[in-house]
């Protein structure tokens, strides 16, 4: 469902675009920020959209779409798959073709996101349902820093590892001199 609702989206904002030549160029009265969200070298951004009959719902759904659209940033990892299916039936003029074709996307994300908030929020009520378009920001300094963390936190449990396979080692080479020393006893 939230495939669809980002496709409906993309191709909306693509519609949009696409009538430049038009005097409205936002005949949606879209946020401005969702058509084009901000740049800067310091912040990750991600603009969504959600809708929902409760308002908190609306709200929960489009927060957490940009978070999981920032972490997509970072880093993903895609599966994907295509069938088509093709029969005709019938003969001549009376042939019918039965075509179908299905799509699916999967996406596996797993972040920690330090410091993401909404940035910018409206909230509109369309036919009793609520849209909520959210502006979703991150600090890339503590995107940074979280990285960094991480990479002490593997490096100081490989340093472990490697100390305790290290006297492993030891006491195999300790347990081998005695046993060589006792055959030289004999």
């Amino acid at each position: 469902m939230k495939a669809v609702n980002l496709m409906l989206m993309v191709l909306v904002v693509c519609l949009v675009m696409a009538c430049g030549s038009s005097k409205d160029n936002n005949p949606l009265n879209l946020p401005s920020w969702y058509l084009s969200p901000p740049q800067d070298s310091n912040y990750m951004f991600a603009a969504t959209t959600s809708s929902s009959r409760d308002l908190q719902v609306a709200i929960n759904k489009s927060l957490m779409d940009g978070r999981a659209a920032i972490a997509q940033q970072m880093e993903v990892r895609m599966s994907g798959m295509q069938r088509r299916f093709q029969e005709e039936v019938g003969l001549g003029e009376d042939s019918e073709l039965l075509d179908q074709f299905t799509s699916a996307y999967k996406s596996v994300v797993e972040e920690t996101l330090v410091g993401s908030r909404a940035r910018e929020q409206e909230i509109r009520q369309e036919n009793g349902v609520y849209r909520a378009y959210t502006l979703v920001e991150m600090p890339i300094g503590a995107a940074s820093e979280a990285l960094a963390q991480r990479i002490r936190e593997n490096n100081n449990m490989y340093t472990r590892f490697r100390s305790t396979e290290a006297f492993r080692d030891l006491e195999k080479e300790i347990e081998d001199y005695r046993e060589w020393r006792e055959r030289q006893n004999r």
